[in-house]
């Protein structure tokens, strides 16, 4: 692939990459570049930076030249995503004991999963993720990597938007010194997350290439240190039972002293009805109708195997190796990460805190200036990251439905606006961002980090260097096999909390 014809390597968990003058990341979208020539003028182009004077767009060198320290960044920005807020939800589900048995499990299931791609890779030498699954079953399993690549973009935009439908009111709400009980218009979330698509979001994913927009995932990865940094330092703020903001005292918020565990909260609030021992108790291990969700919300927090061959690619001296260390690090960095997100969302309001953690923090002080500050720093960047995924989802569809076209306007708008209009009605009747985590959880994510890189591995491997009862090969399909089993009983609990009525509603645990 030539450095002219390079795209913005766009990630499964909604994320895309922030290069720096030394990174030249492998940029790739859903297809190779070779089935998508158009010499008039072909599809959108998912370039960063137009073309200046015959050069080639800045970020597209393909020699290798990305630092190990830059690709364990690249990697670990791949990894994080929208998933960080629902872990402490998923902690307060199963303990703090069996939820760390469980991210660890899943972390260390992810690197022997990255350690099956590689090895594929290196053999034929292919480093694109559904090239991959073309070399293995051909047409079908190339099909099935960029179908399950799709679903999980589609599941990543539909969680940011519900972040926008969430967390938007709440800002608008501390702005204005709302009443929290209004029922105006501008503080619906489903009225606001329409408006935002339309007036933000789909002008932005009619853009015929990205530009700027290429530079936000840096953005996107400090607002999600930012909301750690906050969740760790309110955990010693907000005293246990905390006590909730009272809907009738609005003009007496300036008075709430949240302070260390022992203060009393003053005007404008009521104390919470739980007994404070029950409440404030961490529990090492439960179980209950919503533990099903998760190792889903794990495995989509954990989703990052369609980059790990383009970041491969562009590693200065690449080995697989050196690649495997990479991997390492930035698996446990997040790793490190997610289980600080968890334990101290879960340590401030123990099995109070609701399945977006952020959105739990309005039951304290809706006009709390630091948390107003981290919403309003995601709200931007899963804001401007929305188009970015957009981006190779239509592209995928396009190549699919009109493989021969060039490009169009009216169909490059015309999908846009499906898309946004699926997405959005997914998010105004999903019942609180749980489902989301749960579904893509459930199905893509076991796809692209257990299944399909096992399955992959043991038909590429040639029998004479690893016969069928060899130790990798059956610890490879045992691989794929939980992996299925995983799905199997995921989509299976998931479908019977729904059908019993017992999943909660968005603001309840």
């Amino acid at each position: 692939m030539e450095p002219a014809q390079s795209e913005v390597n766009i990630l499964s968990n909604g994320k895309s990459h922030d290069f720096g003058d030394d990174m030249g990341v492998a940029m790739k979208t859903l297809l190779d570049d070779d089935q998508f020539d158009d010499p008039d003028g072909g599809l959108e182009n998912e370039e960063f930076l137009p073309s200046a004077e015959g050069k080639n767009p800045r970020f597209t060198d393909f020699e290798g030249k990305t630092s190990f320290g830059m690709s364990v960044f690249n990697l670990g920005n791949a990894i994080m995503g929208s998933g960080i807020l629902g872990l402490a939800y998923a902690m307060a589900n199963t303990g703090i004991l069996l939820f760390l048995f469980l991210l660890t499990a899943v972390a260390a299931l992810s690197s022997y999963s990255i350690h099956l791609l590689l090895k594929s890779s290196g053999i034929v030498g292919i480093r694109a993720y559904e090239q991959l699954g073309y070399r293995a079953f051909g047409t079908p399993g190339k099909m099935a990597a960029g179908i399950a690549i799709t679903l999980q973009n589609i599941g990543a935009m539909s969680s940011y938007l519900y972040i926008v439908k969430s967390e938007l009111p709440l800002v608008i709400q501390a702005f204005l010194k709302a009443d929290p009980t209004s029922d105006l218009w501008y503080m619906n979330g489903n009225y606001l997350v329409i408006m935002v698509s339309a007036s933000i979001i789909l002008p932005l994913a009619l853009m015929k290439q990205l530009g700027y927009l290429g530079y936000t995932s840096g953005f996107s990865l400090s607002c999600m240190v930012f909301f750690l940094t906050a969740v760790i330092y309110k955990k010693f703020q907000i005293p246990c039972p905390f006590e909730e903001f009272s809907a009738n005292s609005t003009a007496a918020h300036h008075a709430v002293n949240v302070s260390s565990h022992g203060h009393e909260y003053t005007n404008g609030l009521v104390h919470a009805a739980d007994d404070a021992d029950s409440h404030c108790s961490p529990r090492l291990f439960t179980m209950n109708s919503q533990t099903a969700y998760t190792i889903p919300i794990l495995a989509f927090a954990f989703v990052c195997h369609p980059e790990v061959l383009p970041i491969y690619t562009e590693l200065r001296d690449p080995t697989k190796k050196k690649m495997q260390k990479v991997s390492n690090l930035s698996i446990l960095v997040m790793y490190t990460m997610y289980f600080l997100a968890a334990l101290f969302g879960y340590l401030t309001f123990y099995d109070k805190v609701e399945p977006e953690l952020l959105h739990t923090y309005s039951r304290i002080d809706p006009y709390d200036t630091l948390i107003l500050c981290v919403r309003v720093a995601v709200l931007t960047a899963v804001t401007l990251t929305v188009p970015i995924v957009l981006f190779p989802v239509r592209r995928a569809i396009q190549h699919m439905l009109f493989p021969t076209k060039s490009f169009n306007w009216l169909r490059h708008t015309a999908i846009a606006i499906v898309l946004l209009t699926f997405i959005n009605m997914l998010v105004i009747f999903a019942p609180n961002i749980l489902g989301i985590f749960g579904i893509i959880g459930a199905t893509s994510a076991p796809c692209l980090i257990f299944i399909f890189p096992a399955v992959f591995y043991i038909r590429i491997v040639p029998k004479d260097e690893e016969p069928m009862n060899s130790v990798p090969k059956i610890l490879a399909a045992c691989f794929a096999a939980l992996g299925i089993s995983f799905m199997v009983m995921s989509l299976s609990f998931i479908i019977i909390d729904w059908t019993s009525g017992s999943s909660h509603a968005a603001g309840g645990h």
